[in-house]
């Protein structure tokens, strides 16, 4: 991406030096993170050889181009898998602890005219703490009840025939008292969501929801350093959370402080109405 200012990140000459440049960015967050914290990252993957390929002029609303310098382009038509080895580096390097990859599943993705491979309508999340005994909120979700009742027959069945001594119990009753919840699974269904905005890489309000609720207590403070258009600043303050944000580009953060003057009044506004 260009987001037209001097020191972005995106547009390296290679992939080893973006990536070079984001685990700056990753030893950072861990270096400030408390050692029971956890930190999302939303991380898309792209194409060897694509439109974003060498001296392609990138054109955007609100600047007339950029050009890219010449950069390594992958083979042709081949996933980059740039956000799955940065996570390994972050593993294998930086020493974070890598408890789940998310699936961010969006039901109304962009249509794709691709016929030699499936259209892509899903981003990983990758789930990351500091340390091995970590801050996490424990997130439910609806239980398949029928299901849950199958399972707990076959493991009494299973148990009687071998003799366990642990009984099945299913997926929550014992500790939730409600059959009908069940631990969230780590696939989340997610629709996007339109921006007005200038900011051209806006995630959607709802994604933002269950890791901050799931990693963060309420008065804690969410770190986002790719603060863009505010979403996380937004959904921090609407959940009881303090914020930092931190962003490069000036246009971007005049952009962020209107919208949460706006959205977080009309939000409380609305909270004391009901």
């Amino acid at each position: 991406r260009d987001y037209g200012i001097s020191g972005q990140i995106g547009l390296e000459r290679n992939l080893q030096e973006y990536l070079d440049k984001l685990l700056a960015v990753t030893a950072e967050c861990k270096r400030v993170l408390k050692p029971e914290g956890t930190m999302f990252w939303n991380h898309g993957d792209s194409y060897g050889g694509s439109g974003m390929g060498a001296g392609t002029k990138i054109k955007k609303e609100s600047f007339s181009h950029a050009v890219r310098p010449k950069t390594e382009k992958g083979r042709s038509k081949s996933l980059m898998a740039q956000n799955y080895r940065l996570a390994i580096r972050m593993e294998d390097e930086q020493g974070w602890y890598w408890p789940n990859t998310i699936i961010w599943h969006k039901p109304n993705a962009m249509p794709s005219s691709v016929k030699d491979r499936f259209s892509v309508d899903y981003e990983p999340m990758f789930f990351f703490t500091k340390s091995e005994k970590h801050y996490f909120e424990q997130q439910f979700e609806p239980a398949n009840v029928r299901e849950n009742e199958y399972r707990r027959t076959l493991r009494r069945k299973n148990a009687e025939h071998y003799n366990l001594k642990t009984p099945y119990r299913g997926n929550f009753p014992k500790s939730t008292g409600d059959p009908t919840r069940r631990n969230m699974r780590s696939v989340w269904r997610i629709s996007t969501k339109s921006y007005t905005g200038p900011h051209s890489a806006v995630f959607p309000p709802d994604l933002i929801i269950t890791p901050i609720r799931a990693g963060c207590p309420r008065g804690g403070i969410v770190l986002d350093p790719f603060m863009g258009s505010g979403t996380t600043a937004l959904v921090a303050k609407m959940l009881g959370r303090n914020y930092i944000g931190i962003e490069i580009n000036p246009k971007d953060i005049k952009t962020a402080e209107d919208r949460l003057r706006q959205e977080i009044l009309f939000y409380y506004e609305n909270r004391t109405k009901t």
